[in-house]
This record gives C-alpha cells, structure tokens and sequence, in this order.
C-alpha cells in the first residue's frame, strides 16, 4: 500500500491544502454579512463623531473608519491625487526574480515564477494591494486554476477591508469575518489563499498604521473650510439690501417689502409699495480677507502631501531658496519612500504567493525564489563603454556580453548581421618605383638610396622609402610622417611597462586610478624620443631638398 505524500506546511505553520482553492469564499452575498451596502461616516462629520470613530476601530469594529477612508479617496481631490501617485509609482516598477541558488531546481523555481508574472493584469492587481498605504491593511484573494500539470492563480480579487477584523487578543491576526459560510463567527485566513498586505506607516498596530487615520483628521477641518467658503462666495457677490419703511405700516406692507429683498437676492426683480425704500450696500470692502478659508485648505493640502509623498515640491510649484537643488532633494525623499513601499510588497509577495505557488507544483524548498522590485541603479553607459575600451587596451579583460546587456542592446542574431569593428588603413609597403622593396632615405646631397635606420643601428628593409617628391596623395613630409607611424607601437612596450605592472598588481580600477600618476616617472620613454627625433631628422633633410631644388 502506497504511503500518503507528506502534509505541505508553510513557514509559518500552516498547512497548505486545496479546499476551496478553485472557488470564492471572501465575495460578498446580500445574506452575509460581507455585503456590498455601506455608510457614509463623512456626512455630517464632526470632531467628536470622528474620535469615537476611530476608537471604535481600535476596539476591532473598524467598519465604520474604513468607510470613511473610502470617502476621503473619493470626496478630497487632493488625497486622492497623492495616494494614487504614491500606488502608482510602485505598481509599474520592473519585477525580477531571483533563484534560491544556482542549483538548476531554483533555477526551475525562479522560471515558473516568473512565466507567471507576465500577465496583462499584474499591474492593476499590485495596485490593489498597495490600498493598504491608506488603510493600513489590504487583502486580495487567489483563484487557483488546478490543471494536473499545473496549479497557478488564475483571479487575483481586491477584497473590501470590511469583510475583514483583527482579532481582539492581539490585533495583529486579520479574521474573515461571517467565516466562509458569510454568518458564522470570524475564522483565521486559509494559507495559500489569500494575499494579506501590511503597510504601516509609523510603528504600531495595524489597524492604527494607515494613513487615513493620520489624514483624517485634516480632511474634516479642510471639509470645514470649504463649507465655510462656498457660503461665503454664495453671499459674497451680493450686496446687502435693506429694506426700510415708515413708522404707519401696514403688516401687509411690511411682508411685501420682505419678499421683495428676497426676489432681489434670486431673480434681481421685485415689487413694492412706493411708500417704501430698498437700499444696496456694496460688502467688497468688508474686514473679512477674501482668501482666508483658500488658505486654510492650501495648508492642510500641504500636510497631506507631507505625510503621503513625504514632500509637496513634486505636487505644487513652491518657491524656495534651493532653486533646483531644493526639488532635487524632495524628489529624492520621494523616491526613498518608492524603495521602500517596494520592499514591503516584494516582503508580502514572497511570503504569501511564491511559497505556495512553488510548494504546490515542486513540492517543498529549503529556499525559495524572491521577488524584487524596484528601479535598477542607473548607470552612465557611455561612460562605462569608454572605461572599458581604455582598460581593454591597456591588457584588462572585460566581459563583453556583459557589456552589452548593461548597455541594453540586443545580441547579434547570427554572426553574418554582428556588428564588427572598423579595420585598420593599411599602408602601403613601396619603394620609390612603386614596387615592393627594401625601405630607403635619399642622400640630399648626392640623391643615393640608402636602407633606413632602425632605432638599434640595424636596417629597417620593411620601411617604405623616404621620397623627397611629392606624391599624388600628399606632400613629402606627410608620407614620412606616415611611414614614422606604421611602427611606432613596438616602442610603446618599454614605456607602458609600468603601467601593465602596476594593473597587474591592483585589485580594481580605483587602486590603478590612485597609483597612476605615481609611476610616471619609471616609464622608459628613450626608445620612443630617438623615434621622433629621426623623424624629425628626416623632415628636415627632406625640407632642406626641396628647397635646394627650388633654388
């Protein structure tokens, strides 16, 4: 009788099994009391409303503030635009996985991860996920898909944070609240079943960590403002009109001119008796400054911008005295706020969807694949390109593919469409008949040819001869300086002798860069100057012809 596979537990304890993978157990039902129906906290939102509001959460009815969150998001232009960058800037950085090992099982791993983040969906479902920077706490529930050859989620679906409580002992263990049946007690999240995403942003329990209850606190006070503001505009474009009448009135008469204020305010035409008055006083030049409410709103927009993005100079222009060091420095809180929203996410995928996923397809790991996510350092390729073709000059052997997937371009598809590198001229090794022969100077004084001199005393026979007469590409002196160039580099050993030590020794770029300029002086340059002097001799002998033959 076969033994039973072995019960697949997670890291942290649980058991993994394949009840209710295929299905939902965490949608909402108009029986259960996971629904779709919600209050609206914010109408009517006063200061001691919104304090027993958030005690309540504490308490572990948090209902009624993650309603509120959801009208912050959807009533204040502002929170919502910050909140949605600070997601966004995470949900679209590249993705990369790393094997456990360089063992071929993880590399096994790391490719079935990664052949599954390439769906068309990843970005939205990671967007979702990051709703837990407002509210503290996210949940997203996996639809696997159990083909026999493979188990993978096929649906990633945002939950609502209110079908969800934290147990009352801790605070910390997210409950399903109704159970799967929807109306029975709160029991603890299925492993493998649900992404559960942690975003605190200060120290504490979950449910006190998200920024909505930091920000609402000045939503209500700016939703004060605002109020206050538009009674004022409504008024404010108004003048005061006061009706005035004589000391016999009538009742009667008394309401008319009543009602005649009024069609003034509305329609700007009344009728009333003429015995009675209505005057118009212009308020424009009221005590009451005209921006005071704009100002209030602008100050708690800032504060919000402060605890959401960590900075306001990349949500409003601010004049400063750091010109563009100033936004230089916000952009860069900004960006460390991106690395490390990442980071928490990354943690959360690890820990949630790729133990699981793995487990259920290749079993048990000692380590498992790790998700990163984030920018890769930006590198100036231009200037790494030309540090590499100076070291691969000076002998340092440097990986070129490397070098070219650093610089992001495509690998040659075969060797006939590979780029090659540009041969060098060839000079042309004649003698003075045009044909090939021994190298040859001409005596200026008797016009003999006579073999030229290497720098040891010996012949040089491979030298093109030194022609006096110009030829049909140039003049003299440009041939001889072409010829002085064709052998120049076997003098070049002896004066970067030093330097082929000294690379040889170093043990990076840095050490070479530091030491170099103090071995200037080892360098053997005498081999190299007698080459430029008799070229420079040579110049001159042909000079001295010419001008000879011109005479």
């Amino acid at each position: 009788m076969a033994s039973k596979p072995p019960a697949l537990i997670m890291p942290d304890g649980r058991p993994l099994t394949r009840d209710n993978l295929g299905v939902e157990i965490a949608a909402p039902a108009r029986t259960s009391v996971r629904t779709i129906q919600s209050g609206h906290p914010a109408q009517g939102l006063t200061p001691q409303r919104l304090g027993r509001l958030l005690r309540e959460a504490e308490d572990g009815d948090a209902v009624a503030y993650y309603e509120l969150a959801e009208e912050m998001e959807e009533k204040d232009l502002h929170y919502l635009a910050v909140l949605r960058t600070r997601k966004l800037a995470v949900a679209r950085l590249p993705i990369e996985v790393e094997p456990a090992d360089d063992s071929d099982e993880a590399k096994k791993d790391a490719a079935l991860i990664e052949t599954w983040l390439k769906r068309d969906m990843l970005q939205a479902e990671l967007f979702d996920m990051l709703d837990a920077i407002g509210k503290g706490v996210s949940t997203t529930e996996m639809v696997w898909d159990m083909k026999p050859e493979l188990w993978q989620p096929s649906r990633l679906l945002w939950r609502d944070p209110r079908f969800f409580e934290f147990d009352r002992v801790t605070g910390t263990e997210l409950l399903l609240r109704g159970g799967e049946s929807g109306a029975g007690e709160p029991t603890p999240l299925p492993a493998g079943k649900f992404i559960t995403h942690y975003h605190p942003s200060k120290s504490g329990l979950p449910i006190r960590s998200g920024l909505a209850r930091i920000a609402a606190w000045g939503y209500m006070f700016k939703n004060f403002a605002i109020k206050d503001w538009v009674t004022f505009l409504e008024s404010f474009g108004h003048p005061l009109r006061i009706g005035k009448y004589g000391p016999n009135e009538s009742e009667e008469n008394k309401n008319i001119l009543h009602r005649a204020l009024l069609e003034l305010g509305s329609d700007a035409a009344a009728a009333f008796p003429e015995t009675m008055s209505i005057e118009f006083v212009d308020r424009k030049a009221g005590t009451a400054p005209n921006d005071l409410w704009r100002s209030q709103a602008e100050y708690i927009d800032d504060q919000l911008s402060k605890a959401v993005l960590g900075q306001t100079n990349t949500t409003d222009a601010k004049a400063g005295g750091l010109g563009s060091g100033q936004a230089q420095v916000h952009d860069g809180v900004r960006g460390d706020i991106e690395d490390f929203d990442a980071m928490l996410l990354a943690a959360t995928l690890n820990r949630d969807f790729v133990v699981p996923f793995v487990m259920f397809n290749h079993g048990p790991r000692k380590a498992y694949p790790r998700l990163k996510i984030g920018r890769p350092d930006e590198v100036d390729i231009a200037i790494e390109i030309e540090s590499a073709e100076k070291l691969a000059k000076l002998g340092v052997q440097i990986d070129g593919e490397e070098m070219r997937e650093r610089a992001g371009l495509p690998a040659a598809k075969s060797p006939e469409t590979a780029l090659k590198p540009a041969a060098p001229p060839q000079m042309p090794q004649n003698g003075p008949d045009g044909a090939s022969g021994p190298s040859t100077r001409e005596n200026p004084a008797t016009g003999v040819l006579s073999p030229l001199k290497s720098a040891s005393g010996g012949s040089r026979p491979d030298r093109p001869a030194l022609n006096s007469q110009a030829g049909p590409d140039g003049d003299a002196i440009d041939a001889t300086i072409d010829e002085f160039l064709t052998d120049w580099e076997p003098h070049m050993d002896a004066l970067l002798a030093p330097v082929d030590a000294l690379i040889a020794e170093a043990g990076d770029l840095s050490q070479v860069q530091a030491r170099l300029s103090q071995i200037i002086g080892d360098m053997d340059t005498s081999a190299f100057e007698e080459l430029l002097a008799q070229g420079g001799f040579a110049a001159r002998l042909i000079a001295e012809a010419d001008r000879k033959r011109g005479g």
